[in-house]
């Protein structure tokens, strides 16, 4: 975790209970119900928690998954980490630089972008700030 690393009283001081229960507990908020699914604004995704970018707009896509999608992050704004929760492996996704939950990474579905990669993420973790 990086410079915006907080107590978790200060992180519940300063977020929403929801943003807390995703950005800090890990939570999933429910498919088709966030801010930013199908936004489509030119700008950049900054972390709820800290405000560190970590997409640009132009890497967002439609993948119909129910959550923003996105084919690859601004360099060394998010992190990796296996998860081995809800009894499967999957790679969760953190902001780098205050290690709030994202989402997580899959690989090889087939979507036609330059990666071959799906960020699928909370809109609760993420702010957007236009260009």
């Amino acid at each position: 975790m990086g410079a915006n690393s907080k107590s978790e009283d200060e992180w519940r001081a300063i977020l929403s209970p929801e943003q807390f229960r995703i950005l800090r507990q890990k939570g999933t908020e429910a498919p088709n119900t966030g801010n930013y699914n199908h936004h489509d604004a030119s700008g950049v995704y900054v972390c709820a928690g800290c405000g560190t970018p970590l997409y640009k707009s132009s890497t967002k896509f439609n993948s119909g998954c129910g959550w923003p999608a996105f084919f690859d992050a601004i360099p060394g704004a998010v992190s990796r980490h296996q998860d081995r929760s809800m009894f499967m492996t999957r790679i969760e996704i953190t902001c780098t630089a205050c290690g709030g939950h994202l989402g997580h990474v899959f690989k090889g579905e087939g979507f036609d972008t330059p990666t071959d990669e799906r960020h699928c993420v909370n809109s609760v973790s993420l702010s957007f700030k236009e260009e």
